[in-house]
């Protein structure tokens, strides 16, 4: 007896999830909403012509990435911006944790995590064409997937646990990016990886902490 030909439904549903999810996650981050602006369900589910639970979904997702809180009787509302000392704190953590994660990484790091670094660099230019989200998501996409491996390949899964936590991208964007930076930036992480393919945990550490201060410095114009 022939089995029965497997159900093709899961596919679709998935891909209307994600695009729901882009789609609030592209309206959060690229309108003047401004912090604590209440969001309708029922007003996002008629825009994008969808049904109230993609649009809960998403929201459930954005709130997990610091984008929108939910309150009591209240529902989702637009998440405030870091603030000056907020944007200070998370740099602090970072250069606690970054730069002794690059330094192990070039003693711990396999040559396909070496690889993917590589891969992740080389994809950050041409993936930013524009001042927008829609460009921004695929710069940071690299951006995101290149300390992610550095921290991995450190051999310390606390490392990459905790720099997943603090959503340092999403608090980036929201903050400030324009078209320019990209390369500075490109330059900056292609030195931590040169250093880390070349074995060297002292240069590593110094290049990784060189670009955490200076990408401090850019965000900092944020409040000028």
């Amino acid at each position: 007896m022939a089995e029965p030909r497997p159900k093709l439904e899961r596919a679709p549903r998935l891909m209307l999830r994600e695009t729901v999810y882009e789609s609030v996650k592209q309206l959060l981050m690229d309108t003047d909403l401004q912090p604590g602006t209440r969001l309708s369900i029922d007003g996002l589910s008629r825009e994008l012509q969808v049904s109230a639970t993609p649009v809960r979904e998403a929201l459930f997702r954005c709130e997990a990435e610091g984008l929108v809180v939910r309150r009591p009787n209240a529902g989702y509302l637009v998440a405030p911006l870091l603030d000056r000392q907020g944007l200070l704190d998370l740099y602090d953590l970072r250069l606690l944790l970054e730069p002794v994660a690059a330094a192990r990484a070039a003693t711990h790091a396999t040559a396909g995590e070496v690889r993917a670094m590589e891969d992740a660099v080389g994809l950050m230019m041409p993936a930013v064409e524009g001042d927008d989200y829609q460009a921004y998501r695929e710069f940071a996409g690299q951006d995101t997937a290149l300390h992610t491996t550095i921290a991995g390949a450190s051999g310390n899964p606390l490392i990459a646990e905790t720099l997943t936590r603090l959503r340092t991208h999403t608090h980036t964007y929201r903050l400030y990016f324009h078209h320019g930076i990209a390369e500075v930036t490109v330059a900056e992480h292609q030195a931590i990886v040169a250093a880390i393919r070349e074995h060297d945990p002292e240069v590593a550490e110094k290049a990784m902490r060189a670009h955490l201060e200076t990408s401090r410095t850019r965000l900092l114009s944020a409040y000028e």
